[in-house]
């Protein structure tokens, strides 16, 4: 956020800062996982988490409400997608359970910032 605490670009949404850390965890974290996967589920859960940014970055450009909402639920089924393959991950032994607890805590994190950027723009639908 710029000094005077305004929202001027979709990286100075918490919503979006808290995912952006997911995605960098995502990629640390799967780096770790054997050759063989890099085009399995480590690739899933690159793409899954990358879409959490991008859809809050394009629903930030959105003009209307309705369309910055539909974009802000696209992250929000990216982000239980991605919830879904750390599942996997560590019921598979690709990861760690320390990692795998990580993970999901900023995982719980992005979706309550994420969970609240949708009701908020839901209450400006409304206002409209």
């Amino acid at each position: 956020m710029n000094g005077d605490g305004k929202i001027r670009e979709f990286t100075d949404l918490r919503a979006w800062q808290e995912a952006h850390k997911l995605v960098i965890l995502i990629y640390n974290t799967t780096k770790k996982f054997p050759k063989d996967e890099i085009f399995g589920l480590s690739s899933q859960m690159r793409r899954a988490a990358i879409s959490i940014t991008s859809n809050i970055a394009e629903g930030f450009g959105r003009h209307g409400y309705k369309e910055k909402i539909q974009f802000y639920y696209l992250a929000h089924g990216s982000l239980t997608e991605l919830k879904n393959q750390i599942f996997a991950a560590r019921d598979t032994d690709l990861m760690s359970q320390s990692d795998a607890e990580s993970l999901l805590e900023q995982l719980r994190t992005t979706h309550q910032l994420l969970q609240g950027l949708i009701k908020k723009s839901k209450e400006y639908l409304k206002d409209i």
